[in-house]
């Protein structure tokens, strides 16, 4: 963990100094429209899980984890000499896990490969707004990589706001190909063929793993308290969509890999609300339905309230309660035949309800945090979660911004 810090804090300090470099006054007779840096935010956030039904050991077992994240974003921005601004957003991100359950794929070894992993994600993303015309293009790129798991991703956007700029449509088209390492778990491994010894230099195969998705959206302003956004996806998944390791077993007591079909439509559609009560209260709900053809429906019901406390300092409540079926391919441990085509014990996809709150506060000082006026904000977050088939977590994070 400390040498993930170390990584995302030294990666901080040589960009803001060759943003720094970029940002030097010259003498040309666009320096007004010279590249600057719009704002950083670096956010660290801790995650612990606690347990009953992990996948890897076939919906019982201890699904113990803890995940460290570390995320730093830049934004630039210029002006072209047809006032149209443009934005540059770089990001990456570290994250480091250790999971209890995912050091069961070979239990004969003190801790196999991927008990744990870390996984570095950066992305690129460039906007273009046309203030006069009320329309914004963009476009960006992004990359994933961790011991079993590598993506790469790419999308574009289109926004157009209305005549009387009171309402915004938005879509946004993405793509993801991905590649799934074929880590079986030991006792299913043949004894021919690439990594069958479960050694962590073997080659192991690899399976393809592509999804599309569009995002609609449009939001409108009704009135000086009362904001509402309409938003829509469609999400098509095609390839391996189980994982390799996750085991299944059957009421004759053999033991099989999680098999699923290789293609998948998500539907999500979600109604955002905000109304500002007096100066100091916001009200913010959101609402979700999902539905999908594997037979999973959800329902999703949030609400956060931020509340100014002063100009600079707010505290911000929030609960979200989420229901759902399972999905037709799961069964607990056990309880699977062999007259099933497609099967599962992964209890994400089983029927459950679920319940997280916890509380942010915000400080937003005119002088800077700590009087250093570049740090303008620190944001602290907590949430608690947990879900009726035995999982709760915790997680914590700290988001700063300079500005």
């Amino acid at each position: 963990m400390r040498r993930i810090c170390l990584t995302v804090v030294g990666l901080y300090i040589g960009l803001l100094t060759a943003l720094g470099q970029t940002t030097r006054p010259d003498s040309t007779q666009y320096q007004k429209r010279k590249l600057k840096v719009e704002e950083i935010n670096l956010v660290s956030s801790y995650y612990h899980q606690e347990g009953n039904h992990a996948a890897v050991t076939g919906g019982i077992g201890s699904q113990k984890l803890t995940d460290y994240s570390n995320n730093l974003e830049i934004k630039l921005n210029k002006y072209d000499r047809y006032d149209r601004k443009h934005t540059f957003d770089f990001e990456i991100g570290v994250d480091h896990y250790t999971s209890a359950s995912s050091d069961k794929i070979d239990p004969k070894t003190i801790s196999s490969a991927s008990s744990a992993d870390t996984r570095l994600y950066p992305s690129l993303n460039w906007t273009m707004e046309n203030e006069k015309k009320g329309t914004t293009i963009g476009a960006g790129v992004s990359y994933s990589h961790e011991f079993d798991y590598q993506s790469t991703g790419a999308n574009i956007n289109f926004a157009k706001k209305t005549a009387d700029r009171n309402g915004e449509f938005s879509v946004k088209l993405q793509a993801y190909l991905d590649n799934v390492k074929l880590v079986y778990p030991i006792e299913l491994r043949t004894t021919t063929g690439s990594g069958s010894t479960g050694r962590e230099h073997d080659h192991y195969d690899i399976s393809a793993r592509n999804s599309f998705s569009s995002s609609f959206s449009y939001s409108q302003i009704i009135n000086q308290r009362l904001q509402i956004m309409f938003l829509l996806d469609l999400i098509y998944q095609k390839g391996y969509l189980g994982l390799p390791f996750y085991r299944v077993y059957f009421d004759d007591n053999s033991v099989h890999v999680e098999n699923l079909p290789d293609n998948r439509f998500k539907v999500p559609i979600g109604f955002r609300v905000s109304y500002f009560l007096g100066d100091r209260v916001i009200l913010r709900g959101y609402y979700r339905y999902y539905k999908d053809n594997w037979g999973l429906g959800a329902h999703t019901v949030g609400l956060e309230t931020p509340v100014k406390i002063t100009s600079f300092f707010s505290v911000s409540p929030f609960y979200r309660f989420y229901t759902q079926s399972a999905m037709d391919y799961f069964a607990p441990y056990g309880v699977h035949t062999v007259a099933d085509k497609y099967y599962s014990s992964n209890y994400d996809l089983s029927k459950f309800n679920s319940h997280f709150l916890g509380a942010g506060i915000r400080l937003a000082p005119p002088t800077g945090i700590l009087g250093w006026n570049k740090l303008n904000m620190l944001e602290i977050r907590y949430g608690h979660y947990v879900r009726t088939n035995d999982l709760q977590s915790n997680i914590i994070t700290l988001n700063l911004k300079w500005k």
